[in-house]
């Protein structure tokens, strides 16, 4: 054995303090700095448990409940990754895996069993078993049911336990079901009765609710018998809804704060400087939307949407809001991180055109349009600034855009979905099955422009049950050729997700991209390091 080999033995020693391994390592003819830097670098990373770590998030409200089904922006999607697990999970490098449910098979498609993982226990004791699974899907199904998760559990005929398998039997095959139950509305929480207890936010997760404030910050600590051997690491979370982006970035430079997710873009410069300080960024399916009520006039013209498409001049969104950190929209919601993505001749990319958004116009029997559009910077990073921008480029078409600046705090209960033009942001969903049938199908809770369209929900349903990979992406990409040409949202930009974090914080080499902070697992795959 080498006496590099013998170092790095010694340094994988958890037990082996600091001043014992640059002591080895003298004696071995190594100086006591490179030594000293030798230990350090191998600790940070290495995950290891302890420490209070203090996170800002953006997304919350003082609307924000612990129930699932009502999960609408990220601050409760990373608590709930605290608290609860899913059936399964999507990795870091984005591939599928086992969480609570061990294994899952299907022979067609349509029946799906899941084998569910032995001696997971819940944080009040209880021990998990298919009847918890059973009652929280159900908590998403039924007539007059509110989740949003109901675009994507409506295609379940039934769902029912079997000893320690839960099994699904759909109305129509769907190739891609292991996925979507990864889905954060559809975590697993107890069973009371045939009812699913969630007010409590007990789970199974690697955290322990400890106290609730919505809209201002929730407490967590590390779940004792939690069922991952290496996650969870840190004592406790304080997670902190913090709206105002100079509040969060001031708290990361002091080290008031640990990490910070959605930079604001203009200071990435004066952070990439700072030395205590990472500036991560990472790249996924991320995107703005504006999307329009097609139900509420006069966005009810296909017309009139399409002007609004053509009067966007979406290079100048990704040059002076991104800076660079994203690439043009072109009114589909799927992402570079899709595996059937239409090619650039497939849809050839839409560009600022005046003259074409003044043709729609005429078509739609208007010389001029003035339209309100509801914004707030916490719809996407720099939205207020966008909303402007596009009222200064529409001018050129004729179009009049009222920005009206709406308050951060509650704007995704107030705003959202009820105001007829408004900013949204949507994260990575792994399938275009998934991020269809959410938020683009009919009668889907999330459909956020209460679009209709006969041919697309069509395909929808023969694009899951396709097994054959080439006509399953014919249909994708027609389906993609649709929303483009008619869906009831403007989609101008796709986003990095930028996060600002402390060098006292250890993190895996890869960070899952399908949302933001690690997927929304920094809290059980992140660690202190310092």
């Amino acid at each position: 054995m080498s006496d590099k080999d013998k170092l790095n033995r010694v340094l994988k020693s958890p037990k082996v303090s600091r001043r014992e391994f640059i002591q080895y390592a003298v004696a071995g003819g190594v100086t006591a700095g490179l030594a000293g830097s030798m230990f350090d670098k191998a600790r940070a990373a290495t995950p290891q448990k302890g420490g209070a770590y203090i996170q800002a998030l953006t997304g919350g409200g003082t609307k924000d409940v612990l129930d699932p089904a009502q999960t609408n922006d990220s601050y409760m999607i990373n608590v709930g990754n605290q608290l609860r697990n899913n059936l399964t999970e999507i990795a870091p490098d984005g591939q599928l895996r086992s969480e609570l449910a061990e294994s899952w098979e299907s022979s067609d498609a349509k029946t799906w069993a899941f084998k569910l993982r032995k001696g997971v226990e819940f944080h009040n004791g209880k021990t998990l078993d298919a009847n918890d699974v059973v009652a929280s899907f159900n908590h998403h199904r039924g007539e007059g049911n509110k989740s949003a998760a109901s675009g994507l559990t409506k295609q379940i005929k039934d769902v029912k336990a079997d000893g320690d398998m839960v099994m699904f039997e759909l109305e129509g095959g769907n190739a891609d079901w292991p996925f979507i139950v990864s889905d954060y509305h559809l975590m697993i929480c107890p069973a009371d009765g045939d009812k699913m207890a969630w007010d409590k936010g007990v789970g199974t997760g690697g955290y322990m609710l400890e106290k609730f404030e919505p809209g201002v910050s929730t407490l967590v600590k590390r779940n004792p018998n939690y069922w991952k051997e290496n996650a969870a690491y840190f004592d406790s979370i304080e997670n902190l809804f913090v709206a105002d982006a100079n509040a969060r970035t001031t708290g990361v430079r002091t080290g008031s704060l640990h990490s910070m997710s959605n930079l604001d873009l203009k200071t990435v410069a004066l952070l990439e400087k700072d030395p205590n300080v990472v500036v991560k960024p990472t790249f996924g399916n991320k995107h703005a939307t504006l999307p329009m009520l097609t139900n509420t006039d006069p966005f009810t013209d296909n017309n009139i949407r399409l002007a609004l498409k053509y009067a966007v001049n979406r290079e100048e969104f990704v040059k002076k809001i991104l800076r660079g950190q994203g690439e043009v929209g072109n009114d589909s919601p799927v992402g570079p991180a899709n595996i059937y993505r239409a090619t650039p001749e497939e849809l050839p990319q839409r560009a600022y055109d005046p003259e074409k958004a003044k043709f729609h116009l005429k078509e739609a029997g208007l010389e001029n349009l003035e339209v309100s559009l509801h914004i707030a910077d916490t719809a996407f990073e720099g939205a207020v600034d966008a909303a402007q921008l596009y009222a200064a480029s529409a001018k050129a078409a004729g179009i009049t855009i009222n920005v009206v600046r709406e308050a951060d705090d509650a704007y995704w209960d107030d705003v959202w979905l009820k105001k007829p033009w408004c900013g949204s942001y949507w994260g990575g969903r792994p399938t275009e099955d998934w991020v269809f049938s959410q938020i683009y199908s009919s009668g889907a809770d999330w459909n956020e422009s209460k679009w209709e369209n006969k041919r697309f929900n069509e395909l929808l349903v023969q694009a899951r049950a396709e097994l054959d990979t080439a006509k399953r992406r014919e249909i994708y990409v027609e389906m993609q050729q649709i929303c483009h040409e008619d869906c009831g949202s403007v989609i101008p930009m796709f986003m990095a997700y930028t996060h600002a974090i402390s060098k006292k914080i250890g993190m895996p080499e890869q960070l899952a991209n399908n949302w933001e902070l690690d997927g929304h697992k920094n809290g059980e795959r992140w660690w202190m390091a310092g």
